[in-house]
């Protein structure tokens, strides 16, 4: 999944979190200098996320996208307030979806620095988003 895909999937993704209040993709939120993300209202705050994509092996640009389907990822239950990190995976792990093959949190990963934090989602045609919350 490309990035503007990704970004409409996760405003139509998070719009239907009870603990979300709002969402907008970030050129709405008048974020103009990133072209791909989303800004999400959980709890009274403001989180913004930047979605970068890497394309398969082999996949260009300029060639029409090639979703490939297979065993969604899973997740236990959606963190309530707290941590962004960790609800943004969960809702993208939840959300079923057939084209993510994974979804891993940064801040979790061995040797991980405090001040970076996001998710690496994997999907099954090898592309891969990664989303920094900023």
């Amino acid at each position: 999944m490309r990035p503007a895909r990704f970004a409409d999937f996760v405003v139509e993704l998070v719009k239907n979190q009870t603990d979300a209040s709002r969402v907008m993709p970030l050129a709405e939120a008048a974020v103009g200098e990133l072209p791909f993300g989303v800004v999400v209202e959980r709890g009274g705050r403001e989180e913004r996320w930047q979605f970068i994509g890497q394309l398969a092996d082999g996949e260009k640009h300029e060639h029409p996208e090639k979703p490939v389907e297979g065993k969604p990822a899973g997740a236990g239950e959606l963190p309530k307030g707290g941590d962004g990190e960790a609800w943004f995976a969960a809702a993208v792990a939840r959300a079923g979806c057939a084209e993510v093959a994974g979804v891993e949190r940064w801040s979790v990963r061995a040797g991980a620095r405090v001040d970076h934090r996001g998710v690496t989602v994997r999907f099954h045609n090898g592309a891969r988003i990664f989303a920094r919350l900023f």
